[in-house]
């Protein structure tokens, strides 16, 4: 029997872990008051707390940043989780200097108020005074999270409580929505910083339009994401809310009279979980994980980081998928460096050197200059303007001629860009645009100087200091070599080659040999004459995460079924990863070209087992969980006997032990994605099972799934799974050249597992290991159900890729 923990995890939980609040825990030098309740008689001051009677939730005094010890807030958070989460902050604009000379009270009016040290009003209540109530009203922490303030008579008469005012968290059982008696609206608003919790940009709340729907707000005026409006079971821009776990969550939109709100319940015997407003402007679900003592996400809206209003701030490129996702353009730096290091750049970036406006006619200066940024859409058009301009250079003039032009785009009209680029968004595959953008001359190489030196002069310069170099380089050789001998290796297994040696061994990139997902591959030969396949990564903004992430996911495994990584180069923009060398090349220019390889049953069935063997390496054999993400024919080589070898792992996402989902943005090729993708659910090693079964699908037939629907045939996975209910003859559907020589009984398990792989469900399609062992004939499997999400494929005209970033 599984146990709470572990049926949470496999239902509803995510691998990346959240980049938690960093805080310093709670003052710890007094122990935690056993009362749960703040009067007159009994104020809250110093290392002093409240703990709600279930022990769930403590109320105190905390600090975000030890590096500012005169920062001090009063907070809610988990009393019976290790990492310190504040949920509800009081003075988050506010600050105290000293815990011990402040306190919460009661004051005079019935309201419940902090106090600094000069006894002045830090953060109160805002309940009218009356009379009757003023003299014996306390403030009691329930085990809701619940910080509320009561008549000492009547407790459950909540005069005024956290869950209306909450700060950056939204938690379980609290009414989200808007008033209409009163006209208050609830909020959560994001931190300034992960050290500042002060109020940041950006806000969620119900449309004060009146429509029954939420909206991410940034600075209280762009809206850059809604739910849509409530369907009566979900939001119309919220689709996955269909597959949640109702034994896990709860929810339910409420709209009269009197408020309209939406609220959410947790199953908590099983888990703890929260949403909360991150600063970079996500709203995340997150969900306590005790086995890694930190919280992970399992939904977070938008999807795509980059989506969000001015993540950035200005001149600074978002790219999704990274840790750090925003970095400066070129000619720019970081204008609050601190801020980029607690979670907030948008601050943005402020150029390294003043543009030469005005100046650009004197001959006596240089002109500024323009570099070429590919990015996903064009910047906001809020300041921008269309001229008419013959040409590029023409439009290009343009913009050199008006001070305030910081680029231009050309694509049979002109388009002048002025003040900061913002929401600017790396391109996901090959789609996007291409603009220009002005940086002042002296970030570009010149012939010229300022000074007006001769040519010659600076010549005899360069060569004066290029015969030191090389007198220094003689003298450094030996040791330097030394150096890089001890530091050549990575783990052990990894070789680090210059770029130099690369061009070489591969006669300066002459020989290609393809084209993967982000770059061309090219074919060499190193000195002992073994050959290599060096893959070139085209342009930093698409090669530095695939490049990252196909280092470290492959680097330290080893498997007969997964390509081998012999090293990389990495020399400023340039990225290149070198592999083993795989004569036969990829599978699908093996089946699918104009005159295919002539592969018998048994090659294409040992080529299925083995891309089987090597996934189910990858989910259940490494120290880590991966799933690959995107298995199709064009990431299967094949070595000199045929034998697979699983490669690209680009789009790779790592899951942890303790993990069952991870939550990330749609990548892979249609054709080959599974439901979940679709759907925008988190995502499980089952995505690559359904996969599998695509491609199990296409080595049988030695046609792709896709070649079906535009010969107007049926749809060939459908085509199978109703033969197999039929019980009719299964190798009537291929190809007889194919079949002459079958084992009947590999083609029936074969045909059956493809049809279970590509199951709706993914708790029915059966994992990697068992997909060995039913191959192999060591386990039996029964027929499967036509798959209905086949039918939906079967009416797709078009299969494209879509690569995300």
């Amino acid at each position: 029997m599984a146990t709470a923990e572990q049926l949470s995890l496999r239902v509803f939980l995510p691998c990346f872990l959240l980049v938690a609040i960093c805080v310093r825990p709670p003052l710890s030098r007094a122990a935690a008051r056993a009362s749960d309740t703040v009067s007159r008689d009994q104020p809250l001051s110093g290392g002093h707390r409240l703990v709600s009677k279930g022990g769930k939730f403590a109320v105190g005094f905390f600090q975000p940043d030890d590096t500012a010890p005169d920062r001090w807030y009063l907070a809610i958070w988990y009393n019976k989780i290790s990492k310190h989460t504040p949920v509800w902050i009081a003075n988050r604009a506010r600050p105290i200097s000293n815990p011990d000379s402040s306190e919460l009270t009661i004051s005079q009016d019935g309201n419940m108020a902090l106090l600094d040290r000069l006894q002045s009003t830090i953060w109160a209540t805002d309940i009218t005074s009356n009379t009757s109530v003023s003299n014996s009203t306390v403030g009691i922490i329930l085990d809701t999270g619940n910080f509320v303030l009561v008549p000492s008579s009547n407790t459950t008469d909540f005069l005024w409580q956290s869950f209306n005012e909450p700060t950056n968290v939204w938690l379980p059982g609290a009414k989200f929505g808007r008033n209409k008696v009163t006209g208050h609206t609830t909020r959560i608003v994001s931190w300034d910083s992960s050290v500042d919790p002060s109020p940041g940009y950006y806000t969620l709340l119900i449309d004060p339009d009146g429509s029954n729907q939420f909206i991410h707000q940034w600075n209280d005026s762009e809206i850059y994401w809604a739910t849509g409006n409530w369907t009566g079971s979900m939001f119309t821009g919220m689709p996955e809310m269909a597959s949640y776990p109702k034994a896990l969550l709860k929810y339910e939109f409420v709209d009269n009279d009197q408020e309209s709100y939406f609220i959410y319940h947790i199953n908590e015997t099983i888990l703890t979980a929260m949403f909360l407003m991150e600063v970079s402007g996500q709203v995340k679900g997150v969900a306590w994980l005790e086995s890694a003592q930190d919280w992970v996400p399992f939904f977070a809206v938008p999807k795509a980081q980059c989506s969000v209003y001015f993540v950035c701030g200005s001149f600074a490129m978002c790219t999704e998928n990274t840790f750090t996702f925003c970095s400066c353009l070129r000619g720019f730096n970081k204008q609050y460096e601190g801020n980029w290091l607690y979670g907030n750049p948008r601050g943005g970036c402020t150029r390294k050197a003043k543009l030469q406006c005005g100046a650009n006619s004197s001959r006596n200066t240089e002109i500024d200059g323009f570099y070429t940024l590919s990015i996903a859409n064009l910047p906001d058009k809020a300041s921008t303007s269309s001229i008419v301009a013959a040409s590029a250079d023409a439009c290009k003039q343009a913009c050199l001629n008006n001070c305030s032009c910081v680029a231009y785009f050309y694509d049979d009209s002109c388009s002048l860009w002025y003040g900061d680029l913002i929401n600017l968004v790396s391109p996901d595959g090959s789609t996007g645009h291409v603009i220009y953008v002005r940086l002042a001359a002296s970030e570009f190489f010149s012939g010229s100087t300022k000074t007006g030196k001769p040519l010659a002069v600076w010549a005899l310069t360069g060569g004066a200091i290029l015969i030191a170099i090389i007198v220094i380089a003689g003298v450094l050789l030996v040791p330097m070599k030394k150096i890089y001998n001890k530091r050549n290796k990575i783990e052990g297994c990894l070789v680090v080659f210059s770029f130099r040696y690369l061009r070489t061994v591969t006669k300066n990139f002459s020989e290609i040999l393809g084209r993967g997902s982000f770059g061309s591959v090219y074919k060499g030969i190193l000195p002992d004459g073994t050959l290599v396949a060096v893959k070139k990564l085209d342009g930093l903004s698409q090669g530095e995460k695939p490049f990252r992430a196909e280092v470290s996911t492959i680097g330290t495994i080893q498997h007969v079924n997964l390509i081998r990584l012999l090293g990389f180069c990495t020399e400023q923009s340039m990225k290149m990863l070198v592999y083993e060398y795989m004569p036969n090349g990829s599978l699908d220019r093996n089946i699918f070209a104009s005159t295919p390889v002539e592969l018998s049953w048994n090659v294409r069935f040992q080529i299925a087992l083995g891309v089987a063997k090597g996934l189910s390496y990858l989910h259940e054999g490494c120290r880590s969980c991966i799933i690959h993400c995107d298995i199709k024919p064009e990431n299967v080589l094949l070595d000199a006997s045929f034998k697979p070898k699983i490669a690209d792992f680009g789009l790779a996402k790592l899951v942890g032990r303790d993990f069952s989902r991870v939550l990330t943005t749609m990548r892979g090729t249609v054709g080959y994605l599974a439901p979940e993708w679709i759907s925008g659910t988190a995502i499980t090693p089952k995505a690559d099972v359904f996969s599998y079964g695509m491609l199990l699908f296409e080595i049988m037939s030695g046609k792709r799934n896709s070649a079906w629907h535009q010969q107007k045939m049926e749809f060939f996975p459908v085509l199978v799974a109703t033969r197999l209910q039929e019980g009719g003859d299964i190798k009537a559907l291929f190809d007889s050249e194919i079949m002459q020589d079958a084992n009947l009984h590999e083609v029936g398990r074969a045909c059956k597992v493809a049809c279970w792989c590509i199951q709706d469900d993914e708790n029915t399609r059966p994992a990697m290991g068992e997909i060995v062992q039913i191959l192999e004939g060591l386990l039996d499997i029964d027929l499967p159900p036509v798959p209905s999400y086949l039918q939906v494929l079967a009416d797709r005209s078009k299969f494209s890729s879509y690569e995300a970033s």
